[in-house]
């Protein structure tokens, strides 16, 4: 029996493939649990009107990241701290203060969750750089500066 996965399952498939398994594991298990439905005409085509709509919407936030990105990279950020005169700082840089500088100097909010520092954490002022992951796959560097205040 033709089905189509409404969800991943195990050692079958994952969600919006169709495949074929016996009729009593498809009538018993797979449909009653709703993680599939029969493989007719009428399902086919909603998948694929599904798929290609899934397709278009993908496509423009890929684009929309890929834009982002061009604005974000070489980007490079003033970030201020109290410092000693030693140059330590009295705490540290984090990707909280790195969004924060972003959205007053640029004007564009970014998740915190989604910038990576790279190196260790930062304890003297100096010039450090980091990374943005705006999508799977696209990701903008830049670099900041912590200064003395």
């Amino acid at each position: 029996m033709n089905i189509i996965l409404k969800k991943d399952v195990a050692n079958l498939g994952y969600a919006n493939d169709e495949v074929t398994v016996k009729s009593g594991y498809a009538r018993n298990f797979l449909i009653p649990k709703g993680f599939a439905i029969v493989a007719n005409e009428k399902n086919k085509k909603i998948l694929a009107e599904n798929l290609k709509q899934k397709a278009f919407k993908e496509e423009k936030i890929r684009n929309e990241a890929t834009d982002r990105a061009k604005l974000l990279n070489g980007l490079t950020l003033k970030i201020g701290a109290k410092a000693a005169t030693s140059g330590k700082i009295f705490g540290s840089v984090n990707v909280i203060q790195l969004a924060d500088a972003i959205k007053e100097q640029h004007n564009y909010d970014v998740d915190r969750k989604a910038i990576t520092i790279e190196g260790e954490t930062i304890k003297e002022v100096g010039t450090y750089k980091a990374s943005i992951q705006l999508y799977k796959d696209i990701k903008a560097d830049f670099s900041f500066e912590v200064i003395a205040e």
